[in-house]
Formats: C-alpha cells, structure tokens, sequence
C-alpha cells in the first residue's frame, strides 16, 4: 500500500486490510521519494492510498464516498459480513 501517516484514507484503508487479516506492505511516499515517483509514474498522481493487488494499481477510495469497502473485497475474495 502506497499512503502516507496523516492521511485519513490511508488509515481507513490500513484497518480494512488489517481487520480482515489481509497482509501488506506500507510505503510511505513522504520518506520514500523514489516510491513518489513510481506512484507518479503509475498512477499519474501523489494520490494516496493506492494499493498494488496481483501488479494492478487500485485507488480503493473516492473523493466524497470514502473508502471503497466492497471493491475491496471483491478484489481481495473477502466475503461478506
């Protein structure tokens, strides 16, 4: 996951995956200047979180919804609650 510490986004998605048992690695793009530049590169944006699931890009949040909880786990084959 590609995110920073006072993102609010980040944080909802950090306890989404870690609720659901779901292991990751945390990039931080404001110490990690190279990874800034990948997500650029990527994404076209320091738009964080991105999440990188089986090598694709996924911004799982939306200006105004939030985070993006059942593509989430559709991508990741969490069932429902």
């Amino acid at each position: 996951m590609y995110g920073v510490t006072w993102c609010g986004d980040c944080r909802a998605a950090r306890r989404f995956l870690s609720n659901h048992g779901v292991e990751f690695t945390e990039i931080d793009i404001d110490k990690d200047r190279e990874a800034a530049a990948e997500l650029v590169r990527r994404v076209g944006k320091r738009a964080v979180p991105q999440l990188v699931i089986d090598g694709e890009w996924f911004q799982p949040y939306k200006p105004g919804r939030g985070l993006l909880e059942d593509e989430l786990r559709q991508r990741l084959g969490i069932p429902l609650d």
